[in-house]
Protein backbone atom coordinates (compact mmCIF):
# COMPACT_ATOMS: atom_id res chain seq x y z
CA UNK A 1 0.00 0.00 0.00
CA UNK A 2 1.56 3.27 -0.84
CA UNK A 3 0.88 5.47 2.20
CA UNK A 4 -0.46 8.95 0.66
CA UNK A 5 -3.29 10.40 0.64
CA UNK A 6 -4.80 13.84 0.18
CA UNK A 7 -7.28 14.47 3.74
CA UNK A 8 -9.74 17.36 4.70
CA UNK A 9 -12.20 16.71 7.72
CA UNK A 10 -15.26 18.71 8.85
CA UNK A 11 -16.19 22.12 9.54
CA UNK A 12 -17.65 23.82 12.80
CA UNK A 13 -20.36 21.91 14.00
CA UNK A 14 -22.88 22.56 16.91
CA UNK A 15 -24.40 19.47 18.07
CA UNK A 16 -27.11 18.99 20.57
CA UNK A 17 -30.67 18.96 21.01
CA UNK A 18 -32.93 22.26 20.97
CA UNK A 19 -29.14 23.82 19.04
CA UNK A 20 -31.66 25.10 16.05
CA UNK A 21 -32.08 28.19 18.52
CA UNK A 22 -28.60 29.56 17.27
CA UNK A 23 -29.29 29.58 13.43
CA UNK A 24 -29.31 33.44 13.63
CA UNK A 25 -25.80 33.11 15.09
CA UNK A 26 -24.61 30.71 12.80
CA UNK A 27 -25.78 32.77 9.94
CA UNK A 28 -23.61 35.50 11.22
CA UNK A 29 -20.79 33.59 11.96
CA UNK A 30 -20.84 32.15 8.33
CA UNK A 31 -21.58 36.30 7.21
CA UNK A 32 -24.66 35.90 5.87
CA UNK A 33 -27.28 38.81 6.20
CA UNK A 34 -29.88 37.84 3.72
CA UNK A 35 -30.00 33.67 3.66
CA UNK A 36 -32.53 31.70 1.30
CA UNK A 37 -33.73 29.07 2.81
CA UNK A 38 -33.91 25.61 0.57
CA UNK A 39 -35.64 22.91 1.86
CA UNK A 40 -37.92 20.12 -0.22
CA UNK A 41 -42.04 20.06 -0.73
CA UNK A 42 -42.42 17.64 2.19
CA UNK A 43 -40.93 19.80 4.84
CA UNK A 44 -42.11 23.12 3.79
CA UNK A 45 -45.15 23.10 5.61
CA UNK A 46 -43.87 21.83 8.18
CA UNK A 47 -43.70 22.83 12.21
CA UNK A 48 -40.14 22.26 12.19
CA UNK A 49 -39.43 24.54 8.93
CA UNK A 50 -41.86 27.24 10.59
CA UNK A 51 -40.02 27.46 13.62
CA UNK A 52 -36.94 27.95 12.33
CA UNK A 53 -38.00 30.66 9.80
CA UNK A 54 -39.33 32.27 12.78
CA UNK A 55 -36.14 32.37 14.53
CA UNK A 56 -34.72 33.44 11.19
CA UNK A 57 -37.12 36.71 11.56
CA UNK A 58 -36.54 36.88 15.08
CA UNK A 59 -32.73 37.16 14.17
CA UNK A 60 -33.63 39.92 11.20
CA UNK A 61 -32.42 37.14 8.70
CA UNK A 62 -35.93 37.39 7.16
CA UNK A 63 -38.15 34.51 6.40
CA UNK A 64 -37.01 33.52 2.64
CA UNK A 65 -37.48 29.66 1.22
CA UNK A 66 -37.02 28.00 -1.63
CA UNK A 67 -39.11 24.46 -1.70
CA UNK A 68 -38.98 23.16 -5.32
CA UNK A 69 -36.86 20.28 -4.51
CA UNK A 70 -37.19 16.51 -6.00
CA UNK A 71 -36.73 13.37 -4.05
CA UNK A 72 -33.64 13.18 -6.53
CA UNK A 73 -32.96 16.68 -7.24
CA UNK A 74 -32.08 18.10 -10.83
CA UNK A 75 -31.38 20.52 -13.26
CA UNK A 76 -34.62 22.12 -13.30
CA UNK A 77 -34.55 22.28 -9.30
CA UNK A 78 -31.35 24.21 -9.61
CA UNK A 79 -31.81 26.67 -12.37
CA UNK A 80 -35.17 27.61 -10.11
CA UNK A 81 -33.81 28.15 -7.15
CA UNK A 82 -30.77 29.98 -9.01
CA UNK A 83 -33.74 32.22 -10.63
CA UNK A 84 -34.59 32.96 -6.94
CA UNK A 85 -31.31 33.33 -5.35
CA UNK A 86 -29.92 36.04 -8.35
CA UNK A 87 -33.38 38.23 -8.74
CA UNK A 88 -33.83 37.87 -4.32
CA UNK A 89 -30.10 39.30 -4.22
CA UNK A 90 -29.41 36.38 -1.19
CA UNK A 91 -25.99 36.28 -0.04
CA UNK A 92 -25.91 32.96 1.54
CA UNK A 93 -27.92 29.47 1.79
CA UNK A 94 -29.63 27.91 4.77
CA UNK A 95 -29.59 24.47 3.13
CA UNK A 96 -32.36 22.30 5.29
CA UNK A 97 -33.83 18.77 5.13
CA UNK A 98 -32.18 15.76 4.44
CA UNK A 99 -30.09 14.71 1.59
CA UNK A 100 -32.21 16.28 -1.65
CA UNK A 101 -32.37 19.90 0.03
CA UNK A 102 -28.47 19.66 1.82
CA UNK A 103 -27.24 18.73 -2.04
CA UNK A 104 -29.78 21.22 -4.01
CA UNK A 105 -29.19 23.71 -1.48
CA UNK A 106 -25.26 23.90 -1.51
CA UNK A 107 -25.19 23.58 -5.25
CA UNK A 108 -27.37 26.33 -5.64
CA UNK A 109 -24.84 28.23 -3.50
CA UNK A 110 -21.90 27.04 -5.30
CA UNK A 111 -23.35 28.31 -9.01
CA UNK A 112 -24.98 31.35 -7.67
CA UNK A 113 -21.96 33.63 -8.99
CA UNK A 114 -20.94 31.28 -11.77
CA UNK A 115 -21.38 31.43 -15.38
CA UNK A 116 -20.67 27.77 -16.73
CA UNK A 117 -23.37 25.32 -16.41
CA UNK A 118 -22.93 22.63 -13.50
CA UNK A 119 -22.08 19.94 -15.62
CA UNK A 120 -18.37 21.61 -15.93
CA UNK A 121 -17.91 21.02 -12.34
CA UNK A 122 -18.49 17.42 -11.80
CA UNK A 123 -16.19 15.92 -9.73
CA UNK A 124 -14.01 14.33 -12.45
CA UNK A 125 -9.92 15.23 -12.25
CA UNK A 126 -9.35 18.99 -11.18
CA UNK A 127 -12.48 19.89 -12.85
CA UNK A 128 -13.65 22.02 -9.95
CA UNK A 129 -10.75 24.71 -10.66
CA UNK A 130 -12.83 26.01 -13.30
CA UNK A 131 -15.26 27.60 -10.81
CA UNK A 132 -15.18 31.18 -9.72
CA UNK A 133 -14.34 30.67 -6.07
CA UNK A 134 -15.41 34.48 -5.46
CA UNK A 135 -18.70 33.71 -6.96
CA UNK A 136 -19.36 30.92 -4.16
CA UNK A 137 -22.00 31.82 -1.67
CA UNK A 138 -21.84 30.67 2.36
CA UNK A 139 -23.53 27.81 3.37
CA UNK A 140 -25.47 26.97 6.69
CA UNK A 141 -26.10 23.01 6.71
CA UNK A 142 -29.34 22.15 8.88
CA UNK A 143 -29.82 18.40 8.63
CA UNK A 144 -33.43 17.39 9.64
CA UNK A 145 -32.23 13.10 8.18
CA UNK A 146 -29.52 11.47 9.51
CA UNK A 147 -28.46 9.44 6.73
CA UNK A 148 -26.70 11.35 3.69
CA UNK A 149 -24.37 13.02 5.82
CA UNK A 150 -23.92 15.91 3.54
CA UNK A 151 -24.06 18.59 6.14
CA UNK A 152 -20.16 18.03 6.25
CA UNK A 153 -19.66 17.22 2.40
CA UNK A 154 -17.84 19.14 -0.43
CA UNK A 155 -19.98 17.97 -2.99
CA UNK A 156 -23.74 17.80 -3.91
CA UNK A 157 -25.51 14.86 -5.96
CA UNK A 158 -27.75 16.46 -9.32
CA UNK A 159 -29.38 14.00 -11.69
CA UNK A 160 -29.16 15.05 -15.35
CA UNK A 161 -32.92 14.64 -16.62
CA UNK A 162 -31.49 14.45 -20.00
CA UNK A 163 -28.72 11.20 -19.48
CA UNK A 164 -30.53 9.86 -16.29
CA UNK A 165 -27.63 10.05 -14.73
CA UNK A 166 -26.49 11.42 -11.14
CA UNK A 167 -23.79 13.84 -11.13
CA UNK A 168 -21.30 14.57 -8.16
CA UNK A 169 -20.73 18.14 -8.41
CA UNK A 170 -17.66 19.01 -6.15
CA UNK A 171 -15.76 22.09 -5.08
CA UNK A 172 -14.07 22.41 -1.65
CA UNK A 173 -15.87 25.60 -0.64
CA UNK A 174 -19.52 23.70 -0.60
CA UNK A 175 -18.58 22.91 2.90
CA UNK A 176 -20.51 24.15 5.20
CA UNK A 177 -19.22 27.18 7.08
CA UNK A 178 -21.89 26.12 10.05
CA UNK A 179 -23.58 22.95 10.66
CA UNK A 180 -26.46 23.08 13.33
CA UNK A 181 -27.16 18.95 14.05
CA UNK A 182 -29.63 19.01 16.57
CA UNK A 183 -31.56 15.81 16.65
CA UNK A 184 -34.99 16.66 18.13
CA UNK A 185 -35.25 18.12 13.84
CA UNK A 186 -35.72 14.41 13.48
CA UNK A 187 -37.82 13.08 15.58
CA UNK A 188 -40.72 13.65 13.11
CA UNK A 189 -39.05 11.18 10.51
CA UNK A 190 -41.99 8.33 9.69
CA UNK A 191 -40.59 5.02 10.31
CA UNK A 192 -39.71 3.92 6.64
CA UNK A 193 -37.27 7.39 6.32
CA UNK A 194 -35.55 6.78 9.94
CA UNK A 195 -34.92 3.67 8.26
CA UNK A 196 -33.51 4.15 4.96
CA UNK A 197 -31.29 6.98 5.93
CA UNK A 198 -30.01 5.49 8.87
CA UNK A 199 -28.81 2.39 6.31
CA UNK A 200 -27.54 5.00 4.32
CA UNK A 201 -25.37 6.03 6.78
CA UNK A 202 -24.10 2.39 7.05
CA UNK A 203 -23.43 1.86 3.86
CA UNK A 204 -21.12 4.77 4.05
CA UNK A 205 -19.27 3.40 6.81
CA UNK A 206 -19.47 0.18 5.67
CA UNK A 207 -17.49 1.09 1.67
CA UNK A 208 -15.34 3.62 3.55
CA UNK A 209 -14.32 0.64 5.63
CA UNK A 210 -13.80 -1.38 2.65
CA UNK A 211 -12.05 0.90 0.31
CA UNK A 212 -8.04 0.20 -0.29
CA UNK A 213 -7.15 3.44 0.25
CA UNK A 214 -5.35 4.94 2.77
CA UNK A 215 -6.53 7.00 5.18
CA UNK A 216 -6.42 5.34 8.76
CA UNK A 217 -8.71 8.39 10.10
CA UNK A 218 -11.23 7.67 8.02
CA UNK A 219 -11.25 3.82 8.42
CA UNK A 220 -11.25 4.36 12.84
CA UNK A 221 -14.50 6.45 11.78
CA UNK A 222 -16.22 4.28 9.49
CA UNK A 223 -15.64 1.57 12.17
CA UNK A 224 -17.46 3.59 15.11
CA UNK A 225 -20.02 4.57 12.93
CA UNK A 226 -20.63 1.30 11.86
CA UNK A 227 -21.46 0.67 15.61
CA UNK A 228 -23.44 3.61 16.16
CA UNK A 229 -26.06 2.70 13.17
CA UNK A 230 -26.16 -1.40 14.55
CA UNK A 231 -26.74 -0.26 18.81
CA UNK A 232 -29.20 3.00 18.06
CA UNK A 233 -30.80 2.74 14.26
CA UNK A 234 -33.24 0.07 15.77
CA UNK A 235 -33.99 2.46 18.76
CA UNK A 236 -34.80 5.39 16.99
CA UNK A 237 -37.08 3.10 14.68
CA UNK A 238 -38.86 1.56 17.55
CA UNK A 239 -39.13 5.42 19.38
CA UNK A 240 -39.04 7.89 16.87
CA UNK A 241 -38.88 10.25 20.13
CA UNK A 242 -36.03 8.33 21.64
CA UNK A 243 -33.61 11.45 21.40
CA UNK A 244 -30.46 9.55 22.67
CA UNK A 245 -30.79 7.21 20.06
CA UNK A 246 -31.69 9.96 17.56
CA UNK A 247 -28.63 12.36 18.12
CA UNK A 248 -26.33 9.11 18.00
CA UNK A 249 -28.21 8.09 14.78
CA UNK A 250 -27.48 11.92 13.83
CA UNK A 251 -23.36 11.39 14.58
CA UNK A 252 -23.39 8.62 12.88
CA UNK A 253 -24.24 9.81 9.31
CA UNK A 254 -21.89 12.95 9.39
CA UNK A 255 -19.20 10.11 10.28
CA UNK A 256 -20.30 8.55 7.78
CA UNK A 257 -19.87 11.25 4.98
CA UNK A 258 -16.78 12.03 6.72
CA UNK A 259 -15.30 8.64 6.60
CA UNK A 260 -16.07 7.99 2.90
CA UNK A 261 -13.24 10.68 1.41
CA UNK A 262 -11.18 7.08 1.91
CA UNK A 263 -13.44 6.23 -0.82
CA UNK A 264 -16.90 4.71 -1.72
CA UNK A 265 -17.26 1.63 -3.85
CA UNK A 266 -20.02 -0.45 -5.65
CA UNK A 267 -22.84 -0.27 -3.42
CA UNK A 268 -22.89 3.77 -4.51
CA UNK A 269 -21.72 3.04 -8.28
CA UNK A 270 -24.66 0.85 -8.81
CA UNK A 271 -26.95 2.74 -6.72
CA UNK A 272 -26.71 6.31 -8.27
CA UNK A 273 -27.93 5.09 -11.82
CA UNK A 274 -30.81 3.35 -9.99
CA UNK A 275 -31.89 6.04 -8.37
CA UNK A 276 -31.01 8.61 -11.18
CA UNK A 277 -33.88 5.99 -13.72
CA UNK A 278 -36.25 4.47 -11.07
CA UNK A 279 -36.63 7.08 -8.50
CA UNK A 280 -35.83 4.67 -5.64
CA UNK A 281 -34.85 6.41 -2.37
CA UNK A 282 -30.63 6.30 -2.31
CA UNK A 283 -30.41 5.07 1.34
CA UNK A 284 -32.71 1.96 0.53
CA UNK A 285 -31.52 1.32 -2.42
CA UNK A 286 -27.95 1.37 -0.82
CA UNK A 287 -29.47 -1.25 1.68
CA UNK A 288 -30.56 -3.71 -1.35
CA UNK A 289 -27.11 -3.47 -2.67
CA UNK A 290 -25.16 -4.27 0.31
CA UNK A 291 -25.47 -7.84 0.50
CA UNK A 292 -24.00 -9.03 -3.05
CA UNK A 293 -21.75 -6.10 -2.99
CA UNK A 294 -20.06 -7.80 0.48
CA UNK A 295 -20.16 -11.55 -1.34
CA UNK A 296 -18.33 -9.72 -4.70
CA UNK A 297 -15.81 -8.03 -2.60
CA UNK A 298 -14.91 -10.48 -0.18
CA UNK A 299 -11.62 -11.60 -1.87
CA UNK A 300 -10.12 -8.27 -0.55
CA UNK A 301 -12.18 -7.42 2.57
CA UNK A 302 -12.60 -10.63 4.79
CA UNK A 303 -9.72 -10.39 6.85
CA UNK A 304 -10.40 -6.47 7.81
CA UNK A 305 -14.19 -7.44 8.01
CA UNK A 306 -13.56 -10.15 10.76
CA UNK A 307 -11.43 -8.11 12.85
CA UNK A 308 -14.88 -5.31 12.54
CA UNK A 309 -16.96 -7.93 13.15
CA UNK A 310 -15.15 -8.50 16.33
CA UNK A 311 -14.88 -5.55 17.35
CA UNK A 312 -19.09 -4.41 16.88
CA UNK A 313 -19.60 -7.79 18.44
CA UNK A 314 -20.71 -9.91 15.32
CA UNK A 315 -19.79 -13.55 16.38
CA UNK A 316 -18.50 -15.27 13.06
CA UNK A 317 -16.23 -13.05 11.36
CA UNK A 318 -16.80 -12.09 7.71
CA UNK A 319 -19.75 -14.54 7.64
CA UNK A 320 -20.91 -13.32 10.60
CA UNK A 321 -20.87 -9.44 9.60
CA UNK A 322 -22.99 -10.62 6.30
CA UNK A 323 -25.55 -12.76 7.91
CA UNK A 324 -25.94 -9.14 10.08
CA UNK A 325 -26.40 -7.27 7.34
CA UNK A 326 -29.33 -9.71 6.00
CA UNK A 327 -31.00 -9.63 9.42
CA UNK A 328 -30.73 -6.17 9.71
CA UNK A 329 -32.03 -5.39 6.73
CA UNK A 330 -35.30 -7.87 7.07
CA UNK A 331 -35.73 -6.19 10.74
CA UNK A 332 -36.42 -2.74 9.06
CA UNK A 333 -38.65 -4.39 5.86
CA UNK A 334 -35.87 -3.98 3.39
CA UNK A 335 -36.72 -5.48 -0.14
CA UNK A 336 -33.88 -8.10 -0.60
CA UNK A 337 -34.14 -7.35 -4.13
CA UNK A 338 -33.99 -4.72 -6.70
CA UNK A 339 -36.94 -5.94 -8.39
CA UNK A 340 -38.82 -5.90 -5.23
CA UNK A 341 -38.10 -2.23 -4.89
CA UNK A 342 -39.49 -1.69 -8.39
CA UNK A 343 -36.70 -2.14 -10.38
CA UNK A 344 -38.44 -3.93 -13.08
CA UNK A 345 -36.98 -5.17 -16.61
CA UNK A 346 -33.74 -3.24 -16.50
CA UNK A 347 -31.53 -2.46 -19.34
CA UNK A 348 -28.31 -4.64 -17.08
CA UNK A 349 -26.07 -3.53 -20.11
CA UNK A 350 -26.93 0.34 -19.28
CA UNK A 351 -26.58 0.17 -15.59
CA UNK A 352 -23.40 -1.94 -15.97
CA UNK A 353 -21.91 1.33 -18.20
CA UNK A 354 -23.52 3.89 -15.93
CA UNK A 355 -22.02 2.22 -12.78
CA UNK A 356 -18.58 2.05 -14.31
CA UNK A 357 -18.72 5.84 -15.02
CA UNK A 358 -19.88 6.59 -11.66
CA UNK A 359 -16.37 8.11 -9.36
CA UNK A 360 -17.32 5.80 -6.77
CA UNK A 361 -15.76 2.91 -8.62
CA UNK A 362 -12.94 4.25 -7.72
CA UNK A 363 -13.12 3.13 -4.38
CA UNK A 364 -14.20 -0.54 -4.35
CA UNK A 365 -11.74 -2.89 -3.26
CA UNK A 366 -11.91 -5.20 -6.63
CA UNK A 367 -11.85 -3.89 -9.73
CA UNK A 368 -15.17 -3.50 -11.44
CA UNK A 369 -15.12 -4.35 -15.14
CA UNK A 370 -18.42 -4.63 -17.27
CA UNK A 371 -18.50 -8.38 -17.13
CA UNK A 372 -18.07 -8.19 -13.45
CA UNK A 373 -20.57 -5.52 -12.76
CA UNK A 374 -22.73 -6.78 -14.98
CA UNK A 375 -23.17 -10.46 -13.26
CA UNK A 376 -23.53 -7.99 -9.66
CA UNK A 377 -26.34 -6.10 -11.01
CA UNK A 378 -27.81 -9.89 -12.05
CA UNK A 379 -27.57 -11.40 -8.72
CA UNK A 380 -29.05 -8.16 -6.92
CA UNK A 381 -32.05 -8.42 -8.83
Amino acid sequence: MKLVGNWSYPTTIRFGAGRIAEIGAACGAAGMKKPLLVTDRGLAAMEITARTRGLMNDAGLGDAMFAEVDPNPNGANLEAGLAVMRSGGFDGVIAFGGGSALDLGKTLAFMAGQTRPVWDFEDVDDWWTRADPDGIRPIVAVPTTAGTGSEVGRAGVLTNAETHEKKIIFHPKMLPAVVIADPELTVGMPKHITAGTGLDAFAHSVEAFSSPHYHPMSQGIALEGMRLVKEYLPRAYADGTDIEARAHMMSAAAMGAVAFQKGLGAIHAISHPIGAIYGTHHGTTNAVCMPEVLKFNRPAIEARFDKAAAYLGIEGGFDGFAAFVDEFNASFGIPRTLTALGVTDPDVDALAQAALRDPSTGGNPVEMTFDNTKALIEAML
